[in-house]
Protein backbone atom coordinates (compact mmCIF):
# COMPACT_ATOMS: atom_id res chain seq x y z
CA UNK A 1 0.00 0.00 0.00
CA UNK A 2 0.99 3.40 -0.91
CA UNK A 3 1.81 5.54 2.44
CA UNK A 4 2.03 9.18 1.44
CA UNK A 5 2.61 12.22 3.39
CA UNK A 6 3.11 15.72 2.32
CA UNK A 7 6.26 17.09 4.36
CA UNK A 8 7.46 20.50 4.42
CA UNK A 9 9.77 22.87 6.25
CA UNK A 10 10.67 26.74 7.05
CA UNK A 11 14.08 27.70 6.29
CA UNK A 12 14.77 31.18 7.11
CA UNK A 13 15.18 33.66 9.92
CA UNK A 14 13.35 35.87 11.81
CA UNK A 15 12.52 39.13 10.50
CA UNK A 16 12.13 41.20 14.02
CA UNK A 17 14.76 41.50 16.76
CA UNK A 18 13.68 43.50 19.67
CA UNK A 19 11.72 40.35 22.70
CA UNK A 20 8.93 42.91 22.32
CA UNK A 21 8.12 41.83 18.92
CA UNK A 22 7.49 38.10 19.20
CA UNK A 23 4.14 38.44 18.41
CA UNK A 24 5.53 39.50 15.01
CA UNK A 25 7.41 36.30 14.90
CA UNK A 26 4.57 34.79 15.73
CA UNK A 27 2.38 36.06 13.03
CA UNK A 28 5.34 35.87 10.78
CA UNK A 29 5.39 32.32 12.36
CA UNK A 30 1.35 31.48 11.26
CA UNK A 31 1.66 32.60 7.93
CA UNK A 32 4.03 30.27 6.95
CA UNK A 33 2.26 27.23 8.20
CA UNK A 34 -0.56 28.47 6.59
CA UNK A 35 1.51 28.28 3.31
CA UNK A 36 2.56 25.40 4.04
CA UNK A 37 -1.06 23.61 4.14
CA UNK A 38 -2.26 25.35 1.42
CA UNK A 39 0.34 23.75 -0.36
CA UNK A 40 -0.70 20.67 1.14
CA UNK A 41 1.41 19.87 3.84
CA UNK A 42 0.69 17.45 6.38
CA UNK A 43 3.62 18.35 8.83
CA UNK A 44 6.04 21.28 8.99
CA UNK A 45 9.47 22.39 10.72
CA UNK A 46 10.99 25.20 11.91
CA UNK A 47 14.18 25.89 12.67
CA UNK A 48 16.33 25.16 15.46
CA UNK A 49 15.34 27.57 18.46
CA UNK A 50 12.90 29.48 16.32
CA UNK A 51 11.66 32.06 18.50
CA UNK A 52 14.57 32.14 20.11
CA UNK A 53 17.18 33.04 18.16
CA UNK A 54 18.08 36.53 19.35
CA UNK A 55 18.61 34.72 23.00
CA UNK A 56 21.53 32.41 21.31
CA UNK A 57 23.67 34.01 24.20
CA UNK A 58 21.30 33.39 27.38
CA UNK A 59 19.93 30.02 26.55
CA UNK A 60 19.19 29.18 30.07
CA UNK A 61 17.44 32.66 30.82
CA UNK A 62 14.96 32.28 27.78
CA UNK A 63 13.90 28.76 28.78
CA UNK A 64 10.48 28.36 29.84
CA UNK A 65 8.53 25.34 31.04
CA UNK A 66 6.31 24.03 28.56
CA UNK A 67 3.88 24.84 27.47
CA UNK A 68 5.23 28.30 26.60
CA UNK A 69 3.46 31.11 25.14
CA UNK A 70 5.36 30.77 21.69
CA UNK A 71 4.13 26.82 21.89
CA UNK A 72 0.65 27.62 23.00
CA UNK A 73 0.01 30.22 19.84
CA UNK A 74 1.50 27.40 17.33
CA UNK A 75 -0.77 24.79 19.03
CA UNK A 76 -3.61 26.62 17.79
CA UNK A 77 -2.27 26.87 14.51
CA UNK A 78 -2.06 23.76 14.39
CA UNK A 79 -5.12 23.11 15.28
CA UNK A 80 -6.74 25.43 13.11
CA UNK A 81 -5.07 24.10 10.36
CA UNK A 82 -5.25 20.46 10.86
CA UNK A 83 -1.47 19.57 10.91
CA UNK A 84 1.70 18.42 12.50
CA UNK A 85 4.09 21.26 13.12
CA UNK A 86 7.75 20.57 14.53
CA UNK A 87 8.71 23.80 17.29
CA UNK A 88 12.29 24.12 18.22
CA UNK A 89 13.05 26.14 21.19
CA UNK A 90 14.57 26.30 24.23
CA UNK A 91 12.68 24.65 27.08
CA UNK A 92 12.84 24.13 31.17
CA UNK A 93 12.36 20.84 33.17
CA UNK A 94 12.67 22.14 36.42
CA UNK A 95 16.45 22.93 36.74
CA UNK A 96 17.78 22.16 33.58
CA UNK A 97 17.33 24.05 30.39
CA UNK A 98 17.41 22.14 26.98
CA UNK A 99 17.40 23.00 23.16
CA UNK A 100 14.17 21.34 21.85
CA UNK A 101 12.11 20.26 19.80
CA UNK A 102 8.33 20.29 20.11
CA UNK A 103 5.81 18.01 18.51
CA UNK A 104 2.53 19.37 18.17
CA UNK A 105 -0.38 17.52 16.50
CA UNK A 106 -2.94 18.58 14.54
CA UNK A 107 -5.71 18.52 17.58
CA UNK A 108 -3.52 21.30 18.93
CA UNK A 109 -1.75 19.28 21.95
CA UNK A 110 2.32 18.15 22.63
CA UNK A 111 3.02 14.54 20.95
CA UNK A 112 6.21 14.82 22.23
CA UNK A 113 9.43 16.40 23.01
CA UNK A 114 12.93 15.96 21.60
CA UNK A 115 15.85 17.29 23.49
CA UNK A 116 19.15 18.14 21.96
CA UNK A 117 21.46 15.44 22.96
CA UNK A 118 24.55 16.73 21.42
CA UNK A 119 24.74 20.54 22.36
CA UNK A 120 27.97 22.62 21.32
CA UNK A 121 30.41 23.46 23.99
CA UNK A 122 29.14 26.75 24.04
CA UNK A 123 25.65 25.86 24.59
CA UNK A 124 26.79 23.74 27.73
CA UNK A 125 29.14 26.28 29.17
CA UNK A 126 25.59 28.37 28.79
CA UNK A 127 23.77 26.41 31.11
CA UNK A 128 22.06 24.01 28.50
CA UNK A 129 21.87 19.99 29.47
CA UNK A 130 22.18 17.62 26.67
CA UNK A 131 19.20 15.25 26.13
CA UNK A 132 20.22 11.51 26.26
CA UNK A 133 17.01 9.67 24.18
CA UNK A 134 17.20 9.47 20.48
CA UNK A 135 13.54 10.00 21.01
CA UNK A 136 11.22 8.60 18.30
CA UNK A 137 7.21 9.66 17.79
CA UNK A 138 4.00 7.89 16.19
CA UNK A 139 2.22 10.23 13.77
CA UNK A 140 -1.17 9.06 11.85
CA UNK A 141 1.46 8.80 8.94
CA UNK A 142 4.51 6.53 10.37
CA UNK A 143 7.01 7.31 12.85
CA UNK A 144 9.33 10.29 13.02
CA UNK A 145 12.60 11.43 14.42
CA UNK A 146 13.72 14.77 15.23
CA UNK A 147 17.66 16.11 15.46
CA UNK A 148 19.20 19.54 15.94
CA UNK A 149 21.66 20.70 14.89
CA UNK A 150 25.54 19.67 15.92
CA UNK A 151 23.75 16.10 16.51
CA UNK A 152 24.66 15.76 12.74
CA UNK A 153 28.19 15.16 13.65
CA UNK A 154 27.36 11.93 15.80
CA UNK A 155 26.46 8.24 15.47
CA UNK A 156 24.18 7.56 18.18
CA UNK A 157 21.59 10.15 17.33
CA UNK A 158 21.42 9.16 13.99
CA UNK A 159 21.63 5.75 13.96
CA UNK A 160 19.44 5.55 17.21
CA UNK A 161 16.72 7.35 15.19
CA UNK A 162 17.13 4.59 12.88
CA UNK A 163 16.94 1.92 15.22
CA UNK A 164 13.99 3.26 16.90
CA UNK A 165 11.83 3.52 13.96
CA UNK A 166 12.25 6.76 12.36
CA UNK A 167 10.99 6.99 8.61
CA UNK A 168 11.57 10.74 8.64
CA UNK A 169 13.94 12.52 10.63
CA UNK A 170 13.20 15.89 11.14
CA UNK A 171 16.90 18.22 11.24
CA UNK A 172 16.61 21.75 12.84
CA UNK A 173 19.49 23.02 12.36
CA UNK A 174 21.70 26.64 12.55
CA UNK A 175 23.87 25.25 9.94
CA UNK A 176 22.65 23.65 6.52
CA UNK A 177 24.30 20.07 6.92
CA UNK A 178 24.49 20.28 3.19
CA UNK A 179 26.12 17.08 1.97
CA UNK A 180 26.01 16.00 5.36
CA UNK A 181 22.18 15.12 5.27
CA UNK A 182 22.20 13.51 1.98
CA UNK A 183 25.06 11.06 2.89
CA UNK A 184 23.21 10.16 6.22
CA UNK A 185 19.65 9.47 4.44
CA UNK A 186 21.67 6.97 2.24
CA UNK A 187 23.44 5.40 5.20
CA UNK A 188 20.08 4.96 7.07
CA UNK A 189 17.88 4.42 4.33
CA UNK A 190 15.25 7.10 5.83
CA UNK A 191 13.98 10.38 4.40
CA UNK A 192 15.35 13.60 5.87
CA UNK A 193 13.90 16.55 6.28
CA UNK A 194 15.85 20.07 7.00
CA UNK A 195 14.79 23.20 8.21
CA UNK A 196 17.78 25.85 8.61
CA UNK A 197 18.17 29.06 10.25
CA UNK A 198 18.97 30.52 6.82
CA UNK A 199 18.37 28.96 3.43
CA UNK A 200 19.09 26.38 1.65
CA UNK A 201 16.79 23.75 3.48
CA UNK A 202 16.31 20.18 1.66
CA UNK A 203 13.91 17.49 1.58
CA UNK A 204 16.33 14.51 0.61
CA UNK A 205 14.82 10.96 -0.74
CA UNK A 206 16.12 7.68 1.28
CA UNK A 207 18.23 7.12 -1.88
CA UNK A 208 20.22 10.23 -0.68
CA UNK A 209 18.88 12.54 -3.68
CA UNK A 210 17.65 15.92 -3.05
CA UNK A 211 14.21 15.92 -3.85
CA UNK A 212 13.79 20.04 -3.62
CA UNK A 213 15.74 23.03 -1.45
CA UNK A 214 15.09 26.05 -0.41
CA UNK A 215 15.65 29.91 -1.00
CA UNK A 216 16.19 32.83 0.10
CA UNK A 217 12.85 34.01 -1.90
CA UNK A 218 11.55 30.55 -1.11
CA UNK A 219 11.79 29.72 2.47
CA UNK A 220 8.83 27.30 2.62
CA UNK A 221 9.47 23.59 0.71
CA UNK A 222 6.91 20.99 0.04
CA UNK A 223 7.10 17.65 -1.33
CA UNK A 224 4.76 14.19 -1.62
CA UNK A 225 6.99 11.29 0.06
CA UNK A 226 6.16 7.41 -0.07
CA UNK A 227 6.94 5.93 2.82
CA UNK A 228 5.71 2.54 1.71
CA UNK A 229 9.61 2.36 0.30
CA UNK A 230 12.86 0.22 0.94
CA UNK A 231 16.50 0.88 0.07
CA UNK A 232 18.06 -2.55 -0.76
CA UNK A 233 21.62 -4.01 -1.92
CA UNK A 234 21.47 -4.97 -5.52
CA UNK A 235 23.37 -8.34 -4.65
CA UNK A 236 21.25 -11.17 -4.38
CA UNK A 237 18.14 -8.90 -4.98
CA UNK A 238 18.40 -7.38 -8.85
CA UNK A 239 17.82 -10.79 -10.51
CA UNK A 240 14.36 -10.93 -8.61
CA UNK A 241 13.29 -8.00 -10.82
CA UNK A 242 11.33 -9.42 -13.21
CA UNK A 243 9.34 -12.17 -11.42
CA UNK A 244 7.81 -9.10 -9.35
CA UNK A 245 7.38 -6.78 -12.17
CA UNK A 246 5.49 -10.15 -13.84
CA UNK A 247 3.18 -10.13 -10.75
CA UNK A 248 2.82 -6.45 -9.46
CA UNK A 249 3.47 -4.60 -12.87
CA UNK A 250 3.37 -0.78 -12.23
CA UNK A 251 2.15 -1.00 -8.63
CA UNK A 252 5.93 -1.17 -7.54
CA UNK A 253 8.44 1.83 -8.22
CA UNK A 254 11.90 1.04 -8.37
CA UNK A 255 14.54 4.07 -7.91
CA UNK A 256 18.22 2.91 -8.86
CA UNK A 257 20.97 4.57 -7.40
CA UNK A 258 23.78 2.45 -9.43
CA UNK A 259 26.73 3.86 -8.29
CA UNK A 260 26.17 2.83 -5.00
CA UNK A 261 25.15 -0.50 -6.33
CA UNK A 262 21.36 -0.08 -4.34
CA UNK A 263 17.86 0.41 -5.70
CA UNK A 264 14.70 1.71 -3.83
CA UNK A 265 11.80 -0.86 -4.00
CA UNK A 266 8.28 0.94 -3.07
CA UNK A 267 4.43 -0.29 -3.64
CA UNK A 268 1.76 1.55 -4.54
CA UNK A 269 -0.93 -0.99 -4.07
CA UNK A 270 -3.73 -0.73 -1.73
CA UNK A 271 -3.44 -2.68 1.47
CA UNK A 272 0.14 -4.26 0.09
CA UNK A 273 3.28 -3.36 2.67
CA UNK A 274 6.56 -3.22 0.83
CA UNK A 275 7.74 -5.50 3.45
CA UNK A 276 5.14 -8.14 2.97
CA UNK A 277 6.66 -7.73 -1.03
CA UNK A 278 10.30 -8.23 0.34
CA UNK A 279 9.41 -11.30 2.27
CA UNK A 280 7.40 -12.67 -0.44
CA UNK A 281 10.11 -12.79 -2.83
CA UNK A 282 13.28 -13.32 -0.23
CA UNK A 283 15.03 -10.10 -0.38
CA UNK A 284 17.35 -9.47 1.35
CA UNK A 285 17.85 -6.38 3.44
CA UNK A 286 20.38 -4.25 3.67
CA UNK A 287 21.34 -4.30 6.84
CA UNK A 288 21.09 -8.49 6.77
CA UNK A 289 23.58 -8.36 3.96
CA UNK A 290 26.11 -6.35 5.37
CA UNK A 291 25.66 -8.13 8.89
CA UNK A 292 25.28 -11.62 6.96
CA UNK A 293 28.92 -10.31 5.03
CA UNK A 294 30.20 -9.61 8.49
CA UNK A 295 29.68 -12.89 9.45
CA UNK A 296 30.87 -15.10 6.75
CA UNK A 297 34.30 -12.84 6.82
CA UNK A 298 34.41 -13.87 10.33
CA UNK A 299 34.56 -17.25 9.76
CA UNK A 300 36.88 -16.79 7.03
CA UNK A 301 39.54 -15.08 9.59
CA UNK A 302 38.66 -17.99 11.84
CA UNK A 303 39.64 -20.64 9.93
CA UNK A 304 42.54 -19.05 8.25
CA UNK A 305 44.09 -18.70 12.03
CA UNK A 306 43.61 -22.07 12.75
CA UNK A 307 46.06 -23.49 9.76
CA UNK A 308 49.45 -24.14 10.31
CA UNK A 309 51.51 -21.32 9.62
CA UNK A 310 49.29 -18.74 10.10
CA UNK A 311 49.89 -15.74 11.54
CA UNK A 312 47.32 -14.61 14.50
CA UNK A 313 44.56 -12.31 13.88
CA UNK A 314 45.92 -8.31 14.87
CA UNK A 315 45.67 -6.87 18.20
CA UNK A 316 44.02 -3.99 17.55
CA UNK A 317 43.64 -3.17 21.33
Amino acid sequence: MSRHVTVASVSTEPSYSPDNEMEKLLDEAAHYAWRARQMGADILAFPEIYPHIHSAEQPAKAAEELPTATTQRMMREARKLGMYIIWPQYTREGDQAYNSAVLINPDGEINGVYHKMHPTIGEIEAGITPGTQASTFKTDFGTIGMAICYDLNFRDIMTGLKKNGAEIIFFCSAYRGGLQVRAWAFELGCYIVTAIMNDLGQIVDLTGRQLVESYFHNPVIVHDINLNRRLLHMDYNWEKMDKMLEKYGPELTFDYVSPEACYAIGCERAGLDIEQVIDEFGLERREDYFQRADAVRAAAVAKATELPGSDPPPDNG
